[in-house]
């Protein structure tokens, strides 16, 4: 993702970070900003900067995304958001950076219900809506 904010945020990436989601709504803002005033000198009718339709909807989008996760506790700090697909693979690989596994184990510790293990561990995370996709957030 890109620090500044001109790379689009879309619906359905295994991971985004609050970061990212507050750097390109302060872009698409400013953006939209600049073009009001360039806008502003041109004669009626002829308004040629600013967002184009996706920008518009993607800003609309990303400001009801910033309002639900302004609720979990890093927001302005960098949480990550996970989308639901991606949770059982990032219960795993959290399982095995925290030390509890190393992935070389043989029976019984590599027969972990990786469902169940994700399961329990979203019960410390908050559901939060991004268009048709739910993230998980560290509560």
């Amino acid at each position: 993702m890109s620090a500044d904010g001109t790379e689009p945020i879309t619906v359905g990436q295994a991971y985004i970070d609050s970061r990212d989601v507050i750097a390109r709504i302060a872009y698409l803002e400013s953006v939209e900003s600049d073009a009001e005033t360039l806008d502003a000198d041109l004669p009626e009718g002829e308004a040629q900067f600013g967002l184009d339709e996706a920008e518009r909807q993607e800003l609309t989008d990303l400001r009801e995304l910033a309002e639900e996760g302004e609720s979990l506790a890093d927001w302005p700090y960098g949480e990550t958001l996970i989308e639901d697909y991606e949770f059982e693979n990032y219960a795993r690989d959290l399982a095995q950076d925290i030390g509890a596994i190393t992935g070389e184990e043989g029976w019984p510790a590599n027969c972990i219900d990786w469902e169940k293990a994700a399961s329990e561990l979203q019960q410390d995370y908050t559901a939060i809506s991004f268009g048709h996709c739910v993230y998980w957030g560290r509560s």
